[in-house]
């Protein structure tokens, strides 16, 4: 088919994602009018079931709204039911959050790269046709993801849906010894993590750029995973970065629903925003460890923007080239490796698994940064301890806006070069997508495409 005929192009489910959804494209006249992701799947129900809860069962529960980072869901969680209870875990017990954490960013983003995007830019259809042009870097990305999967065993019982995790800590922590053998395998990890940023440095990356305002926790002297302050990098390089307390989440990110998806919609004090890795890297990369500033580097990223605190124009430009994602990924993933033997390598074990949490009337707040950006969970606790409200608040939900501009320009720069057929726009389309990895079930409360043209 030819021509600017009206024409209706639908995909019965996106590959290389977590979950279902459609896109509806609306073209007039060669022009993009919209782009509507449509989330499909059933709503989670997620808050109804945390309400009438115990205030330590959070954490549980919440780690099976992902399979893929069910850690993140569980130190969020953690973090607001010990704010609402007023207590602060430090420490050790800080420290093998963090470590576990790190697992759980290896496994996953390394999961993304190799297994998600990398096909996109190698001209294969699954990461089952890729290991039959490049098996030795699918080898090699399955040796790191082993690794994180390792060690969210070690410290979480098991790499899916983690057992060892509670509120104020851990059921159990492990001797210093029995951290050994995870710390030789890491020291052979780094090379694995080196070279991949190296093979997908080399990737040819499409223009593109994503002009949405930037999210990401950030700490004062480390490159923030488990905590931190939400900060704004605004995509108007005229406006000074910003930042707001955790507890202000609510007030600045707000959830709106939208007639097309069973998902929420979240806006940045009234802006499309996206989080994940390249708000991290926008706003606290000169924070990674040298290994991975050097890798970031010689991969192209050039000096990440400096803190927050320091004017604009002193800074860098950040990486906003949703393509180059996929280096920005693997970057963070030498620095997950760098850092678990960091953290390894000062651990002193605690005087005891967990600080206790009494429980209380109050309410909490907790935000870290999964895989995919800004997780944020609130919940609201009786005199008993019983949890009345819970809202979850996932990285896909506040990307969603950023995506469907990301489509909508996309798709327009190729319909201006000339008429593109109905097979190279779902292409297009999907692999757009996938730049950003989106969770789709963690965000039902991708990918059907319809293409209109008249």
């Amino acid at each position: 088919m030819t021509g600017d005929g009206p024409r209706d192009l639908r995909i019965a489910s996106l590959a290389r994602v977590e979950g279902e959804g459609a896109l509806r494209l609306t073209i007039h006249n060669g022009r993009v009018e919209g782009a509507r992701l449509r989330i499909y799947e059933p709503p989670r129900l997620f808050e109804g079931l945390l309400r009438g809860r115990a205030h330590d069962e959070p954490p549980d529960l919440t780690s099976r709204v992902c399979g893929i980072c069910p850690v993140a869901y569980q130190l969020s969680a953690c973090r607001a039911v010990e704010d609402a209870c007023g207590v602060v875990v430090d420490g050790p017990l800080a420290t093998l959050r963090r470590l576990l954490y790190c697992g759980e960013w290896i496994e996953s983003q390394t999961l993304h790269i190799h297994l998600l995007h990398a096909p996109d830019f190698l001209g294969c259809d699954s990461a089952i046709d890729l290991s039959r042009t490049h098996r030795a870097e699918v080898e090699r990305g399955l040796r790191l993801k082993q690794t994180g999967n390792a060690l969210m065993e070690l410290l979480g019982g098991r790499a899916i849906h983690p057992v060892n995790v509670r509120v104020g800590g851990f059921h159990r922590t492990p001797a210093r010894r029995a951290l050994d053998p995870m710390a030789e395998r890491l020291r052979r990890a780094l090379d694995d993590a080196r070279e991949t940023v190296r093979w997908v440095a080399g990737f040819d990356f499409p223009e593109a750029e994503c002009d949405a305002d930037l999210l990401a926790l950030a700490e004062r002297d480390v490159y923030a995973i488990e905590s931190g302050v939400p900060t704004v990098l605004p995509a108007d390089p005229e406006l000074p970065p910003r930042t707001f307390a955790v507890k202000n989440f609510p007030e600045h990110v707000i959830e709106e629903q939208v007639d097309h998806s069973t998902a929420l919609q979240s806006r940045l004090d009234g802006r499309r925003h996206l989080t994940g890795s390249l708000a991290r890297y926008a706003v606290s990369g000169h924070l990674l460890s040298p290994v991975a500033l050097e890798a970031a580097r010689e991969a192209g990223l050039g000096d990440p923007p400096r803190t927050p605190g320091h004017a604009r124009a002193a800074r860098p430009p950040a990486c906003r080239n949703p393509y180059r994602s996929i280096v920005v990924r693997a970057v963070e993933v030498l620095y997950a490796v760098d850092e678990a033997l960091r953290l390894i390598e000062a651990y002193e074990p605690p005087d005891r698994p967990y600080v206790p949490v009494p429980p209380r009337a109050g309410i909490g707040h907790g935000a870290t940064e999964a895989p995919r950006g800004v997780l944020y969970h609130r919940y609201a606790l009786d005199g008993n301890g019983l949890v009345t409200e819970a809202t979850l608040v996932p990285p896909t939900a506040q990307n969603q806006g950023a995506i469907e501009e990301d489509l909508r320009r996309i798709v327009q720069a190729r319909l201006t070069r000339g008429y593109a057929s109905d097979e190279e726009l779902t292409r297009l389309c999907e692999r757009v997508v996938r730049n950003h990895d989106p969770c789709i079930s963690c965000a039902t409360h991708f990918l059907d495409v319809s293409v209109l043209r008249d």
